[in-house]
């Protein structure tokens, strides 16, 4: 149930995890719940002890090393798995970085959780991701700039302070569905609680 003022936002479920994973995906939207703003500031305010030890470098340095090896098992990849996360979708212009006008009301629910009082004081990572059609090292590139192009968005158009946003694209190397590495679940942005703004 909604409180006085509160917004929704659609929200999938995919598979059962400890944690609900922000999606930002480019795909349909079946049998979709609704999200409010109050259970967005909640779920990403449960900051996990693991928050304090993401390294974005260490991130990127780990994806450079194994590409096309697949990454969610490695050290610093794996941790992302215990962070605050959930799933919601944004609509990219077909293989480009440009957020669909429709999708900038989620945006926009993003943005007011962010600036919540609660989350004011939290960072967080933006990781794009892509399904495995087509080349892998321009996946790689779209992802990366789709989740820079979400940073820039919530940064420019919604003000969210710039030392609180990081990106990073992990192309096809994570899938959310490995027996299906080319199904449209697998094309999406995550937003992550990575700890306290330093």
């Amino acid at each position: 149930m909604l409180r006085p003022g509160e917004k929704k936002v659609s929200i999938r479920r995919f598979r059962n995890t400890l944690a609900l994973t922000v999606l930002l995906a480019a795909a349909g939207d079946a049998g979709a719940q609704q999200l409010s703003e109050h259970q967005l500031v909640n779920t990403l305010g449960q900051v996990a002890e693991a928050a304090s030890a993401v390294d974005v470098a260490m991130l990127a340095q780990e994806l450079a090393a194994n590409q096309g090896k697949g990454i969610a098992s490695l050290p610093h990849w794996s941790q992302l798995a215990t962070l605050p996360q959930f799933f919601v979708e944004i609509n990219f212009e077909n293989s480009s970085v440009a957020i669909e006008p429709g999708s900038y009301r989620t945006l926009g629910l993003i943005a007011d959780a962010l600036h919540h009082p609660l989350l004011l004081r939290y960072k967080f990572l933006v990781v794009g991701h892509t399904n495995a059609t087509g080349d892998a090292k321009r996946n790689l590139d779209l992802s990366a700039r789709r989740a820079e192009a979400i940073a820039e968005a919530l940064g420019t158009t919604f003000s969210v302070a710039p030392n609180r946003l990081f990106s990073i694209g992990v192309g096809s190397e994570m899938p959310v569905d490995p027996a299906n590495p080319k199904a449209a679940d697998n094309r999406r942005v995550q937003l992550l609680n990575i700890g306290l703004v330093k």
